[in-house]
């Protein structure tokens, strides 16, 4: 029985043969110089090959090939069901727009971090690119595990059967596992990815051990190159919705991302003590982001709210966190949750963690000039908190215990490394691409 179950299973079935009419309501397949060829795309790739040092025939062989196998996948996909790039096509511009982004901050780094002058010029190319391939398939996992497609003629694509060649359409898997896309991304990289680059790449240890995590989701261990990638994905992001105020402000009065994000700003405003130099704050901005203390922040936007008569604002915190995640007014951290944990040094003796929420400072401040300067201590991203969501509470860690060198230091004010400067992380450092 289970041999003639395997025999079945394994022997591919005759397609049913496409009626006339079966097409309705499907997508038609394009072909990747057809996807990529509308202005906003072609703008993007103009500005990622600025951002290279290639001429245009090397250009194309590690960087338009690797986006046109990308674009034959994605083709018509959106990036998230009801999230960022939640549009027809937003797949392909989240992963150009990433790249974008990647390159961006990855200029800011002399790479191999230590390493001698003359060796950071030769792998300058090669850094370069890993940043754009590990940005590039930073949410391909998604068309593997997060969408069902299926093609006209009945059968069920999977991006491992190669690019779509008939008319589909798609669905989102009912109670899909939200970690799940980062670690499948590294099931269909290759497809996308040339392999003649990756011999090259391979050449390069250091790099080539940071570009593997990336490509299995695993950024907590890709060092730099996670950075890069993981800061690249919050400014697409946050450009495209949470971080954008005049997305988020021009939503209609009574919708509910409209009025989470006016709360928040008039708390900070007004109530909200920001970099407290000797002690305990309500918050903390860096340039990678405005960092609120998970509890009482919640607690108080709850009852801000609640007073203006806003109605459906969940009474406890888990679906509080949910709700402030799916409308985009907070940033994720690494695991897809809405609370960060961070250890807070005024260089002064004081140190404590605490549970955190990420915030575009573009939502709250959408005019530089209206920022407060940013902290003068270090805040550092530590692991996530074990605890439910629910739970959190500022983690009064003793204030004697120093902070731990191996934590990520993507969100530290000061990080302790020999770069030449901060890559920059704040939404509204990216809003012009072509700058």
């Amino acid at each position: 029985m289970m041999g003639a179950y395997m025999l079945s299973f394994f022997t591919r079935r005759k397609a049913s043969p496409i009626s006339s009419n079966a097409t309705a309501g499907f997508f038609k397949p394009e072909s990747p110089d057809a996807l990529l060829s509308t202005s906003r795309r072609r703008q993007l790739i103009e500005n990622i090959w600025q951002r290279t040092s290639l001429p245009r025939e090397q250009f194309e062989t590690l960087y338009m090939q690797a986006f046109k196998s990308y674009a034959a996948l994605v083709q018509h996909l959106p990036a998230s069901e009801n999230h960022h790039h939640a549009y027809h096509g937003g797949m392909l511009d989240h992963g150009l727009e990433i790249v974008a982004y990647a390159l961006k901050i990855r200029q800011m780094y002399l790479l191999p971090i230590g390493a001698p002058p003359e060796s950071q010029a030769a792998q300058s190319e090669a850094w370069s690119a890993a940043s754009a391939y590990g940005a590039l398939v930073h949410d391909l996992g998604k068309i593997a595990v997060d969408v069902k497609v299926e093609l006209a003629d009945g059968t069920i694509w999977h991006p491992w059967h190669g690019p779509l060649d008939q008319p589909y359409r798609f669905k989102y898997v009912k109670g899909r596992d939200y970690r799940l896309h980062g670690a499948a991304s590294s099931l269909i990289y290759s497809n996308v990815i040339p392999a003649k680059a990756l011999d090259w790449l391979s050449g390069f240890p250091e790099l080539w051990s940071q570009l593997v995590f990336a490509f299995a989701g695993q950024y907590e261990h890709a060092d730099i190159l996670g950075e890069i990638v993981s800061q690249a994905d919050q400014a697409s992001v946050a450009q495209e919705l949470g971080g954008n105020p005049g997305r988020a402000m021009s939503a209609p009065k009574q919708s509910i991302q409209r009025q989470l994000a006016e709360g928040l700003r008039m708390l900070v405003a007004d109530k909200f003590k920001l970099n407290q130099p000797d002690g305990p704050s309500d918050g903390w901005l860096t340039q990678e982001g405005l960092w609120l203390v998970s509890k009482p922040a919640v607690d108080q936007l709850r009852a801000l709210l609640l007073s203006q008569g806003i109605e459906h604002i969940p009474s406890s915190n888990a679906p509080m966190f949910n709700l402030l995640q799916d409308q985009a007014i907070i940033q994720p951290n690494g695991e897809g949750k809405a609370i960060w944990k961070a250890s807070i040094d005024n260089g002064r003796g004081w140190k404590n963690t605490f549970t955190v929420l990420k915030i575009a400072p573009a939502l709250i401040w959408p005019n530089t000039t209206d920022r407060p300067e940013t902290y003068t201590g270090t805040l550092t991203v530590e692991s996530a908190p074990m605890a439910d969501d629910n739970e959190q509470v500022p983690a009064g860690g003793d204030e004697s215990q120093p902070v731990n060198s191996k934590n990520t230091p993507a969100a530290s004010a000061s990080a302790a490394r020999p770069a030449p400067k901060q890559a920059p992380a704040a939404a509204k450092d990216f809003d012009a691409l072509d700058e």
